[in-house]
């Protein structure tokens, strides 16, 4: 971490528990805030590929969120969602590949990415956006989702009944109490405050963060899923998805890479063969 960076978190850490010494629940709030909201945008030169895509726009409660896409029209389409603090421009080295395979690929940044609207994202935000986008442009018969995007994949994925897609998994956040866990051991946050927290969680969604889980969303998706992860990942911890390999379900494939960290995993060619071999 750098200089900059060490002095900022040590001024929100030192902000927020003065707060919570006045008022949990506001300090609740602010940390809330915090937690959904991405700190840096994606500064990757868009890729070339983007500039011979067309250009899409849906709105999501008041947000313009930006898209792309290839190949249009095909009977079978192909989503690429990103994850937090990231890009659809990240993965542009699937488009030409997908679209070879006859796919009609759509990538879109989410709410508060890339060069869509918005300062925050929570997942049913997302969500949202991902309903949104079959709606308008589906249905939509195969997924590659990254990291937050495909908690939010799964959660979109389990209110269509007896669902067939294609999905591929790539260090999909598996777990959100094991997110929110990370917050608050980064930035040292009294546990007192965790309970305010997590009450705020439910007030604004219905739901427990324990409910949000890929673990428990799983269950409901009936097509075939290949899951790829990473044993080094330190920003979604295999642990979270070997539970779900114990489970046994007979619709996933698990593919464990070494090395390959969080972010260079979607990147590696052997990773990259195995996905459109999947699709």
């Amino acid at each position: 971490m750098k200089l900059g960076q060490k002095i900022a978190v040590n001024y929100l850490r030192g902000k927020l528990n003065l707060l919570s010494l006045i008022s949990k629940k506001k300090a609740a709030a602010r940390a809330f805030e915090l937690f959904c909201t991405p700190f840096r945008r994606s500064k990757k030169k868009k890729p070339p590929v983007f500039s011979k895509a067309e250009r899409l726009n849906i709105n999501v409660e008041g947000l313009n969120i930006h898209g792309w896409r290839w190949n249009s029209p095909q009977e079978k389409r192909c989503l690429i969602i990103h994850g937090f603090e990231s890009t659809a421009y990240n993965f542009d080295r699937f488009i030409h590949p997908l679209t070879k395979k006859g796919y009609e690929v759509l990538a879109f940044d989410a709410p508060a990415h890339g060069t869509s609207d918005g300062k925050q994202i929570t997942l049913p935000l997302y969500v949202a956006t991902l309903e949104k986008i079959n709606e308008k442009f589906g249905p939509i018969q195969a997924f590659m989702a990254h990291s937050f995007g495909g908690l939010a994949l799964t959660h979109f994925l389990e209110t269509i009944p007896n669902n067939q897609s294609r999905v591929v998994l790539i260090a999909p956040a598996t777990e959100t109490t094991t997110a929110i866990d990370s917050f608050f051991k980064f930035l040292q946050l009294d546990n007192s405050l965790r309970k305010e927290f997590d009450a705020l969680i439910y007030e604004k969604g219905g739901k427990h963060a324990s409910e949000y889980s890929i673990r428990r969303a799983i269950n409901n998706i009936h097509g075939r899923v290949l899951w790829i992860h990473d044993e080094g990942d330190d920003m979604t911890p295999i642990a979270d998805a070997m539970k779900v390999k114990d489970d046994n379900h007979p619709n996933v494939e698990f593919m464990v890479t070494e090395g390959l960290g969080h972010r260079r995993i979607y990147r590696e060619n052997e990773v990259v063969k195995k996905v459109l071999e999947f699709f």
